[in-house]
């Protein structure tokens, strides 16, 4: 339970922080912390429906609240979509990596583990790409989103195709989870080719 406790704390302090950091140059503190709250919170209430209702379901239902809470933020303080989705992404591994890590620490689990260092790998793309992706040559419209919409359409085709060979993973919720999956990773890439042609 206390190692619970400090591993949760430390995935809060990581996610506020990065998420600051993401969107402290064009907007105000209360702006940042009240989004990065609303993005909390919906992961919170995700989970505890999950928790009565629906365990297995645990990662779209916190996926769901999570975005459902940047969407609010959003509109409320008027913030441009990919930046706080960008903001919302970073952030969000953290979140789930450190989920990942727990539960492999807790219960030894091989495909825990396995996804804590997936999460960690995206991390590193994404910062990979954000530093990047202007200097891409196929990219010329430079905008704000490539990074997140392909560590988003990453993350979730590589469920798919995970989710299809029916490995007992947590977080994963046999075939639905391939159409799910799919139907999001399909989303963010058709969101990347159009930020990609605009201009």
């Amino acid at each position: 339970m206390v190692l619970k406790i400090i591993f949760s704390f430390l995935a809060v302090i990581l996610f506020l922080f990065l998420f600051w950091r993401r969107l402290k140059e064009d907007y105000t503190q209360n702006q940042i912390f009240t989004t990065a709250f609303y993005t909390l919170l919906g992961f919170s209430l995700g989970s505890i429906v999950s928790d009565n209702f629906a365990p297995d379901w645990w990662f779209w239902t916190s996926f769901l609240g999570g975005s459902l809470g940047i969407f609010v933020g959003t509109i409320r303080f008027n913030l441009r979509v990919f930046e706080a989705l960008e903001a919302g992404i970073l952030s969000s591994l953290i979140l789930y990596g450190f989920v990942f890590f727990y539960n492999w620490i807790n219960t030894n689990k091989v495909t825990s583990g396995l996804g804590a260092l997936a999460t960690s790998v995206l991390l590193i793309i994404f910062v990979f790409l954000d530093r990047r992706y202007k200097t891409f040559s196929w990219y010329k419209s430079g905008k704000v989103g490539f990074s997140g919409m392909t560590v988003l359409g990453s993350l979730f085709l590589v469920r798919a195709i995970i989710a299809t060979r029916d490995v007992g993973v947590l977080s994963f919720v046999g075939n639905k989870d391939v159409v799910l999956s799919a139907i999001v990773s399909f989303v963010s890439f058709l969101i990347l080719f159009n930020l990609a042609r605009s201009s």
